[in-house]
This record gives structure tokens, sequence and C-alpha cells, in this order.
């Protein structure tokens, strides 16, 4: 007979990647614009990421219980050695690549930076996501979330984060391989 127990387990989602990586790339500086300062950690985040501010508190909450955040006196905080396990080793089995047809869209994986300074391009078409305002034609490789390509271009560092995740997602050993030293390095 089934347990009427309710399964409270969290499952990551990929837009809570991408929030996670969005935190590390949040800039707080004395530069920063005023309005970002007094919003807060949930807005500044909306902004980095085009979601709704509830969307990126339950994209934190989600990655607190998966333990690749946590709050130190109020303020969120990326385990950066659990991000880089989870993006190395699970990534490409949580949010497998979704492949399409030749469109219009911005490079990602190997074909951005920055992989793209260490791999040679090749006469294949080279992965992107695709995007309407793309000027590189290649095969769509679907971002892990609708809003990458803007808040990418938006954000280089988040950029990069986000097409060395995708190198990890959906790349050859070679690839992969490099994708990980660049990510610890950019990590450290």
């Amino acid at each position: 007979m089934a347990s009427k127990t309710p399964n409270k387990q969290t499952a990551l989602k990929p837009q809570d990647i991408v929030v996670v990586l969005a935190l590390l790339c949040r800039d707080t500086g004395a530069d920063m614009p005023k309005d970002l300062k007094m919003g807060g950690v949930y807005a500044d985040l909306s902004t980095l990421t085009g979601l709704a501010p509830s969307a990126v508190h339950s994209a934190i909450k989600r990655a607190v219980q998966s333990k690749l955040v946590v709050f130190i006196q109020k303020d969120a905080t990326v385990i950066k050695t659990a991000l880089i396990e989870f993006m190395v080793v699970a990534a490409k089995y949580a949010f497998p690549p979704v492949w399409g047809a030749l469109t219009r869209g911005l490079p990602t994986a190997y074909a951005a930076a920055p992989l793209n300074t260490h791999i040679a391009p090749s006469n294949d078409p080279s992965p992107v996501w695709p995007y309407p305002q793309g000027k590189v034609r290649g095969i769509a490789l679907a971002p892990l979330y609708p809003t990458v390509p803007a808040c990418a271009l938006a954000n280089p560092r988040l950029y990069g984060l986000l097409a060395l995740l995708d190198a990890l997602r959906s790349g050859q050993t070679r690839e992969r391989e490099l994708a990980k030293q660049l990510l610890n390095q950019a990590l450290a």
C-alpha cells in the first residue's frame, strides 16, 4: 500500500542556476545605480535575470535547500565549491541540452568567450542561443531559461559563466575539460 506522506523533495529548476550565477555577478560596488542599491538582492537579481522578484525569491529558496546558496548575516552567498561540482557533474543530467535547427542567435558553449579563445572554430555551425537580435548563424541550443540571451548581453561575466555551463552540458570531452578549468579560475 502506498504511503500517504507527501513528497517534499526539492527540485532545482533551470532558472535557479541562472539566478545563482547572476548572484555571483551582482555588482554591489559604489558605481552601482542608486535604484539597484536600494532595491535589495531580489530586485538586483530580477533586473539581472529578467525574472520577477517573486521568481528570484523562489529560486534562491530552492538553491538554499539544495545547498548551493547560504545566507550569511542576511546576505545570500553562493557556495562556490558546491556550484562547481553541480555544474561539472550534474548539470548535463539535470538540464540536458536541447538542440534545434539552424538559426540566428548569440554564440554559446565553445563559440563564446572565454572558450572561443582556446578552441579553434570548425566548419560546423556553432552553437547559438536563438535570439532575434543575434548576429551569428548556428545550431540552436536552447538556453536554460528564455531570458538568458538578453541578460547575458547585459552582463559579460554572466554571459561567460552561462557559456561555460553550456559547454559542460553539451560539449565533447575536450570542451568540457577546458570549461571545467576556466570555471574553476572564474570562481576562484
